[in-house]
């Protein structure tokens, strides 16, 4: 008796399904049934800038220090989608760092069945630098992907339109 491996080609393979068609060129390249685009993009730097270091000794500091403690960057978060979970087909809102580590904590403790990814680290030298801003602003796209797009995110959790739709959301009112 021949034994068949596993990995052998089935003949059910080379038949066509039933009731399975040639795709039209319409169909390749139609919106899909549900998409979801999420882009963060747009950095801004807001807060107490360097002034030259003649004006007084504590802004010699800051500039020696790289900048001052009330300055923050937050990103463009755009959603486009025609999921029906979310409210809006398309959204633009600002976020900062910190909202993202509210949402992230607010999420763990709405969702116990989901695994929440983690954010790109903290950083505490050279926070505005332009390469330190881009790779966060990947780090955060990266998180925010993974998180809209699981499904059982987007039925079952409070938070995630809120956060990426909502242009007056407050981690306040959440936590």
């Amino acid at each position: 008796m021949a034994t068949v491996s596993p990995f052998a080609r089935s003949s059910a393979f080379d038949e066509p399904r039933l009731g399975a068609h040639e795709q039209t060129i319409e169909e390749m390249y139609s919106v899909p049934e549900s998409f979801l685009e999420i882009e963060v993009r747009n950095p801004q730097t807001h807060g107490r800038q360097p002034f030259s270091a003649h004006i007084c000794r504590r802004i010699v500091i800051d500039v020696a220090l790289g900048f001052g403690r009330k300055m923050f960057t937050d990103y463009e978060i755009v959603c486009k989608t025609n999921i029906p979970a979310f409210k809006l087909r398309h959204s633009l809102v600002r976020r900062r760092y910190s909202d993202f580590e509210a949402f992230r904590d607010i999420l763990e403790r709405e969702s116990t069945r989901v695994n929440i990814p983690a954010l790109p680290g903290k950083v505490f030298t050279n926070r505005f630098s332009d390469e330190v801003i881009e790779t966060r602003r990947e780090g955060l796209e990266r998180f925010l992907c993974i998180v809209a797009g699981h499904p059982l995110l987007q039925t079952g959790s409070k938070v995630l339109c809120a956060f990426l739709q909502d242009p007056g959301w407050d981690k306040a009112q959440w936590l």
